[in-house]
Order: structure tokens, then C-alpha cells, then sequence
């Protein structure tokens, strides 16, 4: 069996959308930005969105009042 992996690989439409978002805001809104749910499923991106002022919530309930939520 032959492999062929597509070139470039990288992430899907809705990813690169949720990925820029979250720069555009970081960018115009500053930090804390906190944001519903981890955007994608990959830790290096989660963690390099931490390391730049996200904070990943799973509940709404973590968001303080007056916050800016992506």
C-alpha cells in the first residue's frame, strides 16, 4: 500500500477562522480574553494562546463580570 500525504497540511476553514479571531481580539481588545471552550485540539496552539493572555473557560460561570469573551 502506498501513502500519499497531502502537502501543505495544515488546519481546516473553520480553524484558521477561530485561530485568527482570537489574534484579531488579543490584538484589538488586549488581555484577558477569555474564551468558551479550548478552540482547537491541539495543545501546542491552546498553550501558546495561554502564554499570550487566553483564558480557557469550560463553564461560563468562570468569566468575571465586565470580561471580554471570544
Amino acid at each position: 500500500m502506498e501513502i500519499i500525504l497531502a502537502a501543505p497540511r495544515g488546519f481546516c476553514a473553520g480553524v484558521n477562522m477561530a485561530v485568527t479571531s482570537l489574534e484579531m481580539a488579543i490584538e484589538h481588545f488586549g488581555t484577558p480574553i477569555y474564551v468558551y471552550h479550548e478552540i482547537v485540539h491541539n495543545q501546542y496552539v491552546v498553550k501558546t494562546f495561554q502564554a499570550k493572555g487566553a483564558v480557557f473557560v469550560d463553564e461560563l460561570e468562570e468569566i468575571p463580570a465586565g470580561a471580554t469573551v471570544l
